[in-house]
C-alpha cells in the first residue's frame, strides 16, 4: 500500500507522513525531495509554481510510486496534491490510498509563520487555499489535534492498527 498524505502547507504532512511510517516500518518520501531546485527557488522568493513547474515533480513522484508498488514495498507520502488532477497522476492503482489533512486557515497560517527554515512561506497559503479542490474520495483528518492522535485515527480508518505490533 501507499498512503498519500495531502494538504496545504503547514497541514502536518510531514510530520504525521514520517510518524505513520516509523510506526509502520514503513517507507517514507517527502514530495518537496522531488522538486527541481528552479522550483524551490521559485517558492523560496514567494512565487507561486505553475502546473508547467510541478510536471516534472509530480512525473518523479509517480515513478517512486510505481516503483514501491511494484517491489512490493509499503510507503507514506507527504505532498500537497492540492488538484484533482495531480492526485490522478499519482494515483496508480488501487494500492494508493490518499488521506486528506484539513484545517483551518487561521491554524495553518499560525503554523506557518512560526515555522524557520523552510522555503514556503505564510504568505503564500492563500495560493494554496486557492489551488486546493478538496478531494471527494480521500480519507479526511482534522488536523486541531494532537500528531499522535491523528496518526492512530488515520491508522484505525486505514485498517492498519494492527501492524504497528506485527514483527517485519
Amino acid at each position: 500500500m501507499v498512503v498519500l498524505i495531502m494538504g496545504v502547507a503547514g497541514s502536518g504532512k510531514t510530520l504525521i507522513g514520517s510518524m505513520l511510517a516509523q510506526s509502520l516500518n514503513w517507507n517514507f518520501a517527502d514530495a518537496d525531495e522531488f522538486h527541481p531546485a528552479a522550483n524551490i527557488q521559485k517558492m523560496s522568493q514567494g512565487v507561486p509554481l505553475t502546473d508547467g513547474d510541478r510536471e516534472p515533480w509530480l512525473r518523479a513522484m509517480r515513478e517512486a510510486i510505481d516503483g514501491w508498488i511494484k517491489s512490493g514495498q509499503s510507503a507514506m507520502l507527504a505532498c500537497s496534491a492540492l488538484k484533482q488532477r495531480y492526485r490522478d497522476r499519482l494515483t496508480a492503482g488501487p494500492e494508493v490510498k490518499i488521506v486528506y489533512l484539513k484545517g483551518e486557515s487561521d491554524l495553518i497560517y499560525s503554523r506557518l509563520s512560526h515555522r524557520q527554515g523552510h522555503y514556503m512561506k505564510a504568505e503564500m497559503l492563500a495560493s494554496q487555499f486557492a489551488d486546493l479542490e478538496e478531494p471527494p474520495d480521500a480519507i479526511v483528518i482534522d488536523i486541531a489535534r494532537l500528531p499522535d492522535q491523528i496518526v492512530f485515527e488515520i491508522q484505525q480508518r486505514l485498517g492498519l492498527s494492527d501492524l504497528r505490533t506485527r514483527q517485519f
